[in-house]
């Protein structure tokens, strides 16, 4: 197999063309799902498909799927992803992955003709949950079947609106959704911007991802006793904004001690009264837990839950939590895994191997497809702002990757 050859220009072109639908923010891009903007990203990526020589299709919530056909029939081995973006996001979260694809697929037609096995670029329709949160990746859900009835109908957006009239009003067919269920996916692979900053502190512009991270939300809340900031001692409180002080430390001291790739974070807190003279009666919080390996994480949530029941009793608090998101790691397939890493070693691209600390729609695609990541790095590991940015020699490279990869796979 000779060197696949990616057109830098072209890559440019089509990143600039598609980040000017819903362009916002000087380099950001606002396309929330089933906008105006979101409808004509997808005519132009349905648009681009047709030009390359691919089959163009979509379903019933409007994944767009660019198909080049096999010569042997079989499951199809599908790239992509998203096409929606948070408000506002950049230019090149999901979007590139859904480019990259078409990019790809047309470079491998042009280079080598058509393949054995069927090969499709897909644009996902939403992973963001920026205009609906609870969608929850709602593309590749429909994909794999696991939207439930009602669901669309139910789902209320931040404007207020419904899934379902959203839909509608772009004239899909809500009734329609189980429709989009897929069995014929063999393998999902997809590539996308790393979103931290690994890649540019190894100075390594590509990564072939091995597991996608686990995940706890904990919404805890500590009770103790409201009283007078001045003429209360300190030996006889029950001070739950001390004890969550001594969490807050402890849990993220614990997994920076358990050392790379666990992450432990304390997004949101609320006091309450809130006062400046006040010893609050509670202290509402969050603890956002991460590790890829599924041993490890549970061993990093057992050490959160201990320090937590232990600093309570300790300081007479009474505490709560509820589990609010809860994710297992998703970890790819071994074989695409080597697949992908003997396929950059033969483009000449340097590249490691790492997990995801972030949720993607591959954790979705496994549910029925092996599945594969490739990270391209982002400058200062900046995503979900309009100052995201990977280079186009980067980019090209990450392209040249998946490229290769999908060559093994399917000629």
């Amino acid at each position: 197999m000779t060197r696949i050859h990616i057109d830098p220009a072209r890559v440019e072109a089509m990143i600039m063309e598609m980040g000017a639908i819903g362009a916002h923010s000087g380099t950001g891009v606002w396309r929330t799902v089933y906008s105006p903007e979101w409808v004509a990203a997808n005519d132009l990526f349905a648009r681009w498909s047709s030009e390359a020589g691919l089959s163009v299709s979509r379903d019933a919530v409007g994944n767009v799927s660019a198909k080049l056909a096999g010569t042997e029939g079989g499951k199809s081995i599908v790239s992509g992803s998203h096409i929606d973006t948070q408000t506002p996001g950049g230019r090149y979260d999901g979007t590139l992955g859904a480019l990259s694809a078409l990019i790809a697929l047309g470079s491998l037609s042009d280079q080598f003709g058509p393949p054995k096995r069927t090969l499709e670029a897909l644009s996902l329709c939403e992973e963001e949950g920026s205009r609906f949160p609870g969608a929850n990746f709602w593309g590749s859900r429909a994909i794999t079947g696991a939207i439930a009835p009602g669901d669309a109908e139910a789902m209320k957006g931040y404007s207020g609106e419904t899934m379902a009239e959203a839909m509608r009003a772009i004239g899909l067919i809500p009734a329609a959704i189980p429709s989009a269920r897929r069995d014929d996916i063999d393998s999902f692979v997809e590539l996308h911007i790393e979103q931290g900053p690994i890649l540019e502190h190894a100075d390594l512009p590509v990564a072939i991802v091995d597991a996608i991270t686990g995940l706890r939300h904990y919404h805890v809340t500590l009770t103790g006793e409201q009283n007078h900031a001045g003429a209360f001692p300190m030996d006889l409180r029950r001070d739950p904004m001390a004890g969550f002080a001594e969490i807050a430390s402890g849990v993220i001291n614990t997994a920076h001690r358990m050392g790379r790739p666990a992450v432990t974070t304390i997004g949101r807190i609320a006091a309450d009264p809130n006062g400046a003279a006040v010893v609050p009666s509670s202290v509402s919080f969050t603890v956002d837990a991460r590790h890829p390996d599924p041993q490890r994480r549970l061993e990093l949530y057992a050490l959160h839950e201990a320090l937590m029941r232990e600093v309570a009793s300790r300081r007479g608090l009474t505490i709560t939590w509820e589990i609010g998101i809860e994710k297992v790691p998703c970890l790819s397939d071994p074989a695409l895994v080597a697949t992908f890493r003997e396929a950059a070693a033969a483009q000449g691209v340097p590249t490691l191997t790492m997990a995801s600390g972030a949720g993607h729609d591959t954790q979705q695609m496994a549910k029925i497809a092996r599945t594969v990541m490739i990270f391209v790095r982002s400058k200062d590991g900046r995503s979900h702002t309009p100052e995201e940015f990977s280079s186009i020699p980067d980019i090209v490279a990450g392209i040249e990757v998946l490229a290769a990869g999908l060559y093994r796979l399917a000629y």
